[in-house]
């Protein structure tokens, strides 16, 4: 589609994320006078403002046309008139009508050069003092360093959409720093590639073969590294990816990473791991992290272990009064012991009693008069372990105190934790990072138990840990393999077995109604899958199984994009369930009373953390702003909060990870050929409690299993706790 030019003036702002200065808002063009919608990245843009704006018109589904921004341009004031109202829009104090008209009047269109470059003839006017010229030119400059670093980004080929993060990040100081070296742009800016700053140092006239621009490579590559979940990059494989995507040279490439080894940006060693000798390059912090998890466990692993004064019968008695549970003999063993050892590890699958166990540990422990601290790695799966458990659990970064603003921790081994006992359920969701910074804040004469299943997807951030911890053979590690009688019934629970040692699934075990627990419909085309599922999810589930569509079924998808992503699942399914009825709109996304939404980052203020799912119960169009349920406490949202919410009818199945639901529909289909993975299938099949269905094709489940590459992460925390032991 070819682009258009429209100009005009900015009448009413809708909506501005300050972040990104992705913005709404209404623009009267200066040919029709017609009054139309924008939308897209506008940055240092102000009510009145007159801007020409490049783009192409589109239809929204609620709001109709609108005219999607890819470049923009300020256009200032250059009548008398126009000045005048562009001056008393900066809002400066004491700059009265009467002054801006006497502004005008001596120096015409030549007004904001003067008050920009020579504001010392301002007072030379009758009525303007210093203090008053001192404002006008700041709050002028201000405009105007806004204007020109528009102007530079879009010469230098940097998109609008950094504009924003450039700004906060160097300030007035921006084009100085970015010609200087825009190679900055990639550890300064998040988002911020290397194609796009290599573009820019081009432009700048920046030669192929600058230092700066190699080890700038080395960094973005070594980056992309760990945004896949590996600790460390094999330096072969490093340095050939650097010279075949961006046509670097093996000596330069090698001597840079000398250079950024001594500068303190990363670590090389020698690794020796399974019978290979590998040449790693580390960023520094993950090889701190690393080498600190190994010494801190193997610090607390060397201080004399006791065993708690409690017998075997004491043990049971205590459970059973507790919990009215009787501990298998599995269970029983693992409680005599667990309280023995500094450090363990509890993993199992589903039906192998984790909870019961984990439940069984903490009654001890109340017991035995411990203090005992429970945390997990996200809310949800925090608030799960509480309702298990009946005892308060935390998320990690709330127990450590994190600051937010500055990345440290108020919990560290200056100044530790205080408890006995401290349980971590969901292990397998803590990254390297996250590891590091809570051992280090852990009394080391503490007990520490990890829970968790090593064959549900690994962290979102780099590392394998738990499944690290287990591998080196250091710490007593408690693997529950026996599935409990009741669990043997479940389809859900034999099934994901099956699919954990890579079999294909059993979709013929009925109860006695007739009914399964477990579904498999296969359908080929993406277009039909989502049709289905939004059948499913309105009509037949709720009429089969008498589940809420709002409140007991979740949607788990691999994917945010195509038909039987998350993206086109939650509009259907929002069509479909909840389709009318109050609504607002944030970032081309429609939020109606009503609708399950998913908050998206930790906000600590609000008490709502990444993952959290709620409803929406209350939707106020005039500001903007609405309410979400969650659980019973309320939790409001003005219009520039409304970037950390997105609608939950379905959900990614990496979010999904600490949580469980009623019923679960799993779209799985070639589409996601990508992100097909053996643990990612089943993830999302021990995510439901009652009823999974997988709707898709046979081709797909079966590139699934055979995709067990993810438990390869590069990391080589095992042989270090190894060798440390």
């Amino acid at each position: 589609m070819s682009s258009l030019i429209l100009a005009g003036r900015i009448t009413r702002i809708r909506y501005r994320n300050d972040e990104n200065n992705y913005t709404i808002a209404d623009l009267i063009t200066d040919d029709t006078r017609a009054a139309i919608t924008v939308v897209g990245i506008l940055a240092g843009i102000a009510l009145e403002d007159r801007l020409r704006l490049t783009g192409s018109w589109e239809t929204h589904s609620r709001f109709g046309d609108q005219f999607r921004i890819t470049e923009y341009e300020l256009i200032l004031p250059e009548t008398g008139e126009e000045i005048q109202t562009y001056l008393k829009r900066l809002g400066v104090k004491n700059l009265s009508k009467a002054k801006i008209k006497a502004l005008v009047t001596a120096f015409g269109t030549d007004t904001l050069t003067v008050i920009e470059e020579t504001p010392e003839r301002v007072r030379d006017l009758k009525g303007f003092g210093k203090k008053t010229m001192e404002n006008l030119h700041e709050a002028l400059s201000r405009q105007m360093a806004v204007k020109r670093l528009i102007t530079f980004l879009k010469e230098h080929g940097i998109p609008m959409v950094h504009c924003a993060q450039i700004q906060k990040c160097y300030g007035s100081k921006a084009e100085e720093r970015i010609s200087e070296n825009p190679f900055d742009l990639i550890t300064d800016v998040p988002g911020m590639d290397f194609a796009t700053a290599d573009h820019a140092a081009q432009t700048l006239g920046i030669i192929e073969g600058d230092p700066r621009r190699i080890r700038a490579c080395i960094l973005f590559v070594l980056g992309q590294f760990t945004a896949r979940g590996h600790v460390f990059s094999p330096a072969g494989e490093l340095l050939t990816r650097c010279m075949e995507q961006y046509h670097m040279e093996h000596a330069p490439l090698t001597e840079a990473l000398s250079e950024l080894s001594t500068q303190g940006h990363i670590t090389t060693e020698t690794l020796s791991k399974g019978g290979e000798t590998i040449h790693a390059v580390y960023p520094q912090a993950l090889f701190i992290a690393e080498q600190n998890i190994a010494r801190r466990l193997a610090m607390m692993l060397s201080i004399p272990e006791t065993a708690p004064p409690v017998s075997r019968e004491e043990i049971m008695e205590t459970v059973l009064v507790k919990l009215a549970i009787k501990p298998s003999e599995e269970q029983l063993t693992t409680l005599e012991e667990i309280l023995c050892h500094r450090v363990a590890v509890i993993t199992g699958g589903p039906g192998t009693g984790k909870t019961t166990l984990v439940r069984s540990i903490a009654a001890l422990c109340d017991h035995l008069h411990h203090d005992t601290v429970m945390a997990a790695p996200t809310g949800r799966a925090a608030r799960r372990i509480t309702e298990v458990t009946g005892k308060k659990a935390v998320t990690l970064h709330k127990l450590l105190k994190i600051n937010f603003k500055t990345g440290t921790f108020d919990h560290h081994r200056d100044n530790p934790l205080s408890g006995d006992v401290f349980i971590v359920d969901e292990a397998s969701m803590v990254d390297t990072h996250l590891m590091h910074r809570f051992l280090d804040a852990v009394p080391v004469n503490a007990t520490v138990v990890f829970v968790g299943d090593i064959f549900q997807l690994p962290s979102v951030g780099p590392g394998n840990v738990l499944a690290d911890l287990i591998a080196s053979e250091r710490l007593k590690t408690y693997p529950l393999t026996r599935i409990f009688r009741q669990a043997l019934e479940s389809p859900i629970v034999m099934n994901a077995h099956r699919v954990r040692k890579g079999e294909f699934p059993d979709f013929s075990v009925k109860k006695e109604s007739g009914l399964s627990e477990f579904y498999f419909i296969e359908t080929g085309d993406p277009l039909t899958v989502m049709e289905r599922v939004v059948d499913l999810c309105a009509t037949r589930i709720p009429a089969t199984w008498h589940f809420n569509p709002f409140e007991d079924i979740q949607i788990l998808t691999p994917m945010h994009k195509g038909e039987v992503g998350t993206i086109s699942l939650n509009t259907a399914l929002q069509r479909a369930l909840n389709g009318t009825g109050e609504a607002i709109e944030s970032m081309g996304r429609t939020f109606r009373s009503g609708d399950k939404v998913m908050h998206l980052k930790n906000n600590y203020e609000k008490d709502v953390f990444n993952g959290d799912i709620g409803i929406i119960s209350e939707i106020n169009t005039g500001k903007k702003s609405l309410t979400v349920d969650y659980e019973g406490r309320k939790v409001d949202y003005e219009s520039e909060d409304l970037d950390e919410l997105t609608l939950a009818y379905a959900i990614s199945v990496h979010k999904s990870q600490g949580s469980e639901y009623p019923a679960v529909v799993v779209p799985i289909t070639t589409q996601h050929y990508a992100l097909l993975q053996r643990n990612l299938l089943y993830t999302a099949m021990t995510r439901g409690k009652e009823l999974v269905i997988l709707i898709g094709t046979r081709r797909a489940v079966e590139i699934a299993l055979a995709n067990n590459q993810p438990t390869r992460r590069r990391s080589y925390l095992d042989r270090r706790l190894a060798e440390a032991l």
